[in-house]
């Protein structure tokens, strides 16, 4: 079986971007912060494109060993937030697990931190408590915010 090890976000700002996934959903920094100027022929500038010249990526993780990698492109420089739409193609959310399955107390400290809420809290099953609210971070990234993990949800339904 394939494991998922991080998933890559763009952000306009990393060090506002670092502070925030500390702070708001408790996530560590494993690697960096680093800062790569590209070259031709080296692997940054294969992986990324020969448009860009220089970036600044993080590696944090996040309780149960899933990585995010937040990039920062310098040159050419992220500018605003994301603003891909949910029906274009391509990854259009984070989903993590409020601890505790406190999805209300989650939704407002990313709220209080600079994200948003853009959902109502829906209920998937009452009896077993299971819920989930999509917010979104100061960088337009949306955030999914479930109350237990995806198997306990979705096993056997």
């Amino acid at each position: 079986m394939t494991a998922i090890t991080h998933i890559g976000m763009t952000v306009s700002n990393l060090d506002a971007a670092i502070n925030w996934y500390k702070e708001a959903l408790g996530f560590r920094i494993i690697a960096g912060p680093f800062d790569m100027k590209t070259e031709e022929g080296d692997m940054t500038r294969d992986l990324q494109g020969e448009k860009v010249k220089h970036i600044r990526n993080v590696h944090m993780s996040a309780s149960n060993q899933v990585g995010i990698e937040l990039f920062e492109f310098v040159v050419p420089e992220t500018r605003g937030e994301a603003s891909r739409k949910p029906w274009e193609p391509g990854i259009f959310h984070l989903c993590v697990v409020a601890e505790g399955g406190d999805v209300h107390g989650m939704a407002k400290k990313i709220e209080k931190t600079g994200g948003k809420i853009i959902s109502k809290i829906w209920t998937l099953d009452e009896e077993k408590g299971y819920c989930l609210v999509y917010c979104q971070d100061p960088f337009g990234n949306i955030i999914e915010v479930y109350s237990h993990s995806t198997e306990q949800i979705y096993a056997n339904r």
